[in-house]
Parts: C-alpha cells; structure tokens; sequence
C-alpha cells in the first residue's frame, strides 16, 4: 500500500485528504500545512500523521501539491534538496491551478514523475469530479494504484494537461456556480411562502436528483428539460424567464472567464 502525503490541507487538500482515507489506512496518509493547528484538526479527524513538509518530501511515495500557484515556486525551492537525496521512488501530484506538468518539473530542475490533478470539493465525500493527467514515465502500475488510492474521492477522468484549466472551469469552480444557483432558487422558494429550511433542502435534492437522472439514463440536458415542460405549463414560463434574463448566456460567461483567468495566472 502506498503512502500519500499531502503538502496543504486548505479546502482542497483537504478534501482529498478525506478521499483517500476512504481507501487509504489513515494511517499511511501525512498531512503538513502552513497552519499546523489546521493540519492536526485534520488528523485528528481522519486519523492521520501530521507532519512537516521535509518529512513528506522525504517519506511518501505520492506528495500532494496542495499549495496556490503563487507559493508553488517557494515551496519546491524548499523540499528539492530533500527529493534529491531520495532514493525511493516518488510521484508528485499536483493540484495547482494553471501550473503544468512541465511547469512543476521546471521547478524541481529534473524529470520527476508528475500526476497533474484537477479536483473539486464534493471530493470530500465521495462525489467529486477528477481531472488528471501523467506525465511519459508513469508506469501503467502506478496509475492504476494512484486511481484506487483516490477511488473515495468520486469520478476521476484522463484529460490532456493542457485541457486541464478548461476541465476545472467547469468542474472545480462551478461547485461555487452550483451553489449560487441553489441558494438562488431557495430564495424564490421563500419568496413563494416555503419555509427557510425546506426550501434549501428540496432545492439541494431536486439538484441532485437531476444530475443523476442524466448521468444515469445518459439523456442529453435539453431532452429532459423537454421532458418536463408541458405545453402552457408553469415550467415553460419560467425557463422563459430565465432566457429573457440571459440565463444560458451568464453561465457560459462564467465558465469562460474562470478559464480565462487561470489561462493568465
């Protein structure tokens, strides 16, 4: 069994962190953090290790890159020494916006392994969506122990590094689009006489109910729309008013300039 440490436990590292003990002995998952309060919450919870990051470096078989862009640089500066002492074979796995492949190994100054990861945070219990992609001298054994080593986290896909910042403009931030749409359909619940309460719940189930119904009957999204729209029905005067609001058109705008933006960073 392979050992996982993960360099950050913010919102994402941490969520993946609580994947992997889904398949992973806790015991055999290492957690560092700049905050090492935040960090020993975390192993706390899982059960885990925490420790510095010298010692993941050092030690696990996969380290997680759990840091922004922006320290990613200062960060590698850092555990390079330790990795080039290495004898061990070790993967680094990368969860950085923007940051590719060739990237991460431009900042180690070799041709280590690399797994280049997008995730987002319904991973952490079990229902996220995972991009990645590895790098020439990953080994068919080691992929396939990475997938079941993160088989907690939900649905994990190959996708082409450099397709990797359009992968997460749709499945890393738009948990965050999702949830503005959530609570937007609560509010008009309330503002139809529903309870706070209910209205956060059934808006919660009916988004989950018609995720699965697509995922699972493999309709396209238009075909069920159709399907419940009835002619002169109270569904069709709504989604009137959300294309007279430009509704379509927003969240592709959305989409669009999350990419754009990690196109840039």
């Amino acid at each position: 069994m392979a050992t996982l440490g993960f360099i950050g436990t913010g919102n994402m590292g941490g969520a993946l962190a609580r994947a992997a003990c889904k398949s992973v002995p806790s015991d055999q998952v290492f957690l560092s953090n700049r905050t090492v309060e935040k960090a020993r919450l975390l192993a706390e919870e899982l059960g885990c290790r925490v420790m510095d990051n010298f010692a993941i470096a050092e030690s696990a078989d996969f380290i997680f890159l759990g840091v922004k862009p922006q320290y990613m640089a200062d960060v590698m500066a850092d555990i390079t020494p330790i990795l080039e002492k290495r004898e061990s074979r070790f993967i680094l796995v990368s969860m950085a916006a923007s940051l590719t492949i060739p990237r991460i190994r431009e900042l180690t100054g070799k041709d280590y392994p690399v797994i280049r990861i997008m995730p987002n945070t319904p991973a952490a219990i079990g229902e996220g969506m995972v991009f990645y992609d590895c790098s020439e001298n990953i080994t068919k054994p080691e992929e396939k122990l990475f997938l079941e080593s993160l088989a907690g986290a939900g649905r994990l896909a190959p996708l082409a590094d450099h397709l990797m910042d359009a992968g997460s403009a749709v499945a890393g931030c738009g948990p965050a689009f999702a949830d503005l749409f959530l609570e937007a359909l609560a509010d008009g619940g309330v503002a139809c006489g529903l309870p706070r309460a209910l209205a956060m719940e059934s808006a919660a189930q009916m988004m989950i109910g018609t995720a699965k119904l697509m995922l699972e009957t493999g309709k396209h999204p238009g075909k069920l729309k159709d399907e419940v729209c009835s002619p002169g029905g109270a569904t069709i005067q709504g989604i009137r008013a959300l294309e007279e609001a430009g509704f379509r058109g927003a969240v592709m705008d959305a989409v669009i300039a999350a990419w754009e933006k990690s196109q840039g960073m």
